[in-house]
């Protein structure tokens, strides 16, 4: 068992043996949505969270390798490798450690102590650190030279550089300033005074004359702080109490009260100010960023899961409506695989006023294409559009009509311009404006929405918190496992998934998923999972990666339509030859899904998860795990920030959800805020756990502020008699 196994076993509280095994099969290139789903007997049932953490703690771990090999090698060239040094460095499993065993071999710029050692005076500062000298003036006088140190002053200065820097590299200093930090450090933020009157400094007035314990400033805070930096507009800086740091210094080098002693104190003072304090602040700011980066990525992530995994409506009959005022209502018509069947554009709204043409439009194409639901966009004139839309299916629904009722729905716009602008929306409509693609987007959103969303850039959805402000390359590889988390939970319908959608799948990326959809533009719909084995570079170990989480409906093999993996057929026609009956009669029979007793099936390879999994799938098969869909509503008498007032009590929906609280629109153009302090009538630490994305709440207004466009709202119970 090699020493990353053990490190990441102890370090995460996991099996050794789960953790060697996840790590042999990430090392075979199997993707985390494959080993939690098909290889739970090896990992010992490990979870998708798990094996990330297993995965991101390896590959910490073979960077701090590297970087200890540098060390390494740099430590021999310069012929100052100890056998003692060696193992420290071999031994060593913490980044910040490392460096500071290294910091006093790392190649630096030309230093004031540098300077004074290429003058001879380091041996006055061993003179002066053993504190036997009762007169380091005569000392000094040793070290004078004419043309160099001219006198007694300038040696000692020279000599106190060097005691400076040797305190500053010092492992005990170092650890013992950090714990200070960590204790009782302070951030503060300060106003640039000659931009504080300036309309972009308004944002950050919270934070002109701003200072809080570094423990206790929240991920939002200091990324509001950072910005505001960043921009020129804020100073910022981390600090504890620096006398007593200085003091604490001091008594950890001077032994007794003495001349040398005094000199000490002056160089740690000196090493405090110049060289440990800054170097030390530094490190703290970075890693409070990588903290505040980390929450807010988690925020981020988390919301585009919920997001991802919103109720689908299904392959239903859409019209898609991009609403607006001057430049109409663009409606898009879709079947039931959101291919484009017919768009136009209506013009029911202000300056314009067709709303009898528009609406006998409206009517004619729920006719002409059987449409079963409607869509419209969240964006401007989005409740106007809402209410003429209602307006034309209360007409649907008299008795002169023999359609059936259709369904209404209001569907986020975020990223949808983004979309309609992109490469993949010219492929898929190269002839169509990006109004038309707009409006497609929304129809399809509807029907799934995770297979529209996955071709948007997440940071352009718009369910983040200073997603600009974080690591992007962080960022990116969060929300891209995230997408990839949701594509295999839910599995993707062969047949019908976009080139983008396949992307997604474990074991494909671009390549194999443009040869998927070549292969059945050629060949037709695939009738089985076992024709993937023919399309073109999809080998024996992309096939084994992706073939469970791809769904073929009115397969040949009904388990191609399922989540059971290829491999485990076998199992499951030996489970239908022993109940006496087919697969398809297996699969449709719960009484007789209910005699199987699973331990019979039981191998060296296959245990009892698999086998649980198998049963599962075989009650539902290829069931999809997201919610279903509800219709909703805002208030009628509702509609802009003005008919707002404090005690209201109206409908919403969750639109984005922060460390801080949640977001919800309540139809009026602006989304209000739900403090985390306002969202239960109970102690909330994470706002995910009282909310989800696009959750259907009840919220009352606490208080509006027309001038800055803030609503706050309120989830709590209103106690009576207030």
């Amino acid at each position: 068992m090699n020493v990353f196994t053990k490190i990441i076993a102890q370090r995460l509280q996991l099996p050794e043996q789960g953790v060697e095994n996840t790590l042999k099969l990430l090392d075979e290139s199997c993707t985390i949505p494959f080993i939690s789903r098909y290889r739970k007997e090896r990992t010992g049932n490990m979870n998708e969270v798990q094996i990330t953490q297993i995965s991101e703690l390896n590959d910490k771990l073979k960077e701090l390798q590297k970087r200890k090999e540098t060390v390494t090698k740099t430590i021999v060239e310069q012929e100052k490798m100890t056998p003692e040094l060696q193992k420290r460095i071999e031994d060593c499993w913490d980044a910040t450690e490392l460096e500071d065993i290294y910091l006093p071999f790392k190649p630096k710029r030309r230093t004031r102590a540098q300077v004074a050692r290429e003058q001879g005076l380091e041996p006055l500062a061993q003179i002066i650190m053993l504190q036997r000298e009762r007169n380091p003036e005569r000392a000094a006088l040793r070290f004078v030279k004419d043309d160099v140190i001219t006198t007694a002053e300038l040696a000692l200065q020279g000599a106190k550089d060097i005691i400076a820097e040797q305190i500053s590299e010092d492992e005990r200093s170092r650890n013992q300033l950090r714990g200070a930090f960590r204790r009782q450090a302070v951030i503060t933020s300060k106003v640039v005074k000659s931009k504080q009157d300036t309309d972009e400094a308004l944002k950050y007035r919270d934070y002109f004359d701003f200072s809080e314990p570094l423990k206790r400033c929240s991920s939002h805070r200091l990324l509001a702080m950072r910005r505001g930096e960043n921009e020129g507009l804020l100073r910022i800086s981390i600090s504890p109490d620096d006398n007593e740091c200085i003091s604490r210094l001091q008594h950890q080098y001077v032994r007794f009260p003495s001349a040398c002693g005094k000199l000490i104190e002056e160089a740690a003072e000196d090493s405090y100010k110049r060289l440990l304090k800054p170097s030390i602040e530094n490190e703290f700011a970075a890693l409070s960023k990588e903290r505040a980066d980390e929450e807010a990525i988690g925020v981020f992530a988390e919301n585009l899961r919920q997001l991802l995994l919103s109720a689908p409506l299904g392959q239903k009959r859409v019209m898609g409506i991009d609403p607006g005022f001057r430049t109409g209502c663009k409606v898009v018509c879709l079947d039931e695989q959101g291919n484009l069947l017919h768009h136009e554009a209506i013009f029911p709204h202000p300056p314009v006023n067709h709303s009898m043409q528009a609406m006998v439009t409206v009517e004619k194409l729920i006719k002409q294409y059987h449409i079963e639901a409607i869509a419209v966009g969240n964006g401007t004139a989005s409740r106007e559009t809402i209410a003429f839309v209602k307006d034309c299916l209360v007409q649907q629904d008299s008795p002169s009509h023999k359609t059936p009722g259709v369904k209404l729905f209001t569907v986020s716009e975020d990223g949808a311009s983004v979309y309609s602008a992109s490469k993949t929306a010219r492929e898929e409509f190269p002839d169509e404006d990006v109004t038309v693609r707009g409006a497609v987007s929304i129809g399809r959103r509807l029907m799934d929405p995770l297979a529209e969303l996955v071709k948007i850039d997440p940071k352009s959805i718009g369910v983040g918190q200073y997603q600009h402000d974080v690591d992007q390359s962080k960022l990116k590889h969060s929300l891209d496992q995230v997408v990839e988390s949701c594509v295999n939970l839910v599995g993707v319908n062969l047949n019908t998934a976009s080139q983008h959608l396949l992307t997604y799948v474990s074991g494909l990326g671009p390549t194999l998923a443009k040869n998927i959809v070549e292969y059945r533009k050629e060949n037709g719909a695939f009738t089985s999972r076992a024709q993937l084995k023919k399309v073109p570079r999809l080998g024996p170990a992309a096939f084994q990666q992706c073939a469970g989480f791809l769904r073929i409906a009115h397969a040949k093999n009904p388990l191609d339509n399922s989540a059971v993996h290829p491999e485990s057929y076998p199992i499951v026609e030996q489970m239908a030859n022993d109940c006496g009956c087919t697969i398809v009669e297996l699969m449709e029979d719960k009484q007789r899904q209910k005699l199987i007793d699973i331990k019979r099936y039981v191998t060296q390879e296959v245990g009892l998860p698999t086998l649980t999994d198998i049963m599962k799938e075989l009650e539902k098969p290829g069931r999809d795990p997201r919610e279903q869909l509800e219709e909703f509503e805002f208030d009628p008498n509702v509609k802009d920030i003005e008919d707002l007032v404090e005690g209201m009590v109206l409908p919403g929906i969750v639109t984005n959800i922060t460390n801080f609280g949640a977001f919800v629109d309540i139809g009026v153009h602006q989304d209000g805020l739900v403090h985390i302090s306002q969202l239960a009538d109970r102690y909330v630490s994470d706002p995910t756990q009282v909310v989800k994305l696009h959750q259907h709440v009840m919220v009352r207004v606490k208080e509006v502020d027309l001038r800055r466009h803030r609503i706050s709202l309120s989830m709590k119970t209103e106690r009576k008699g207030r």
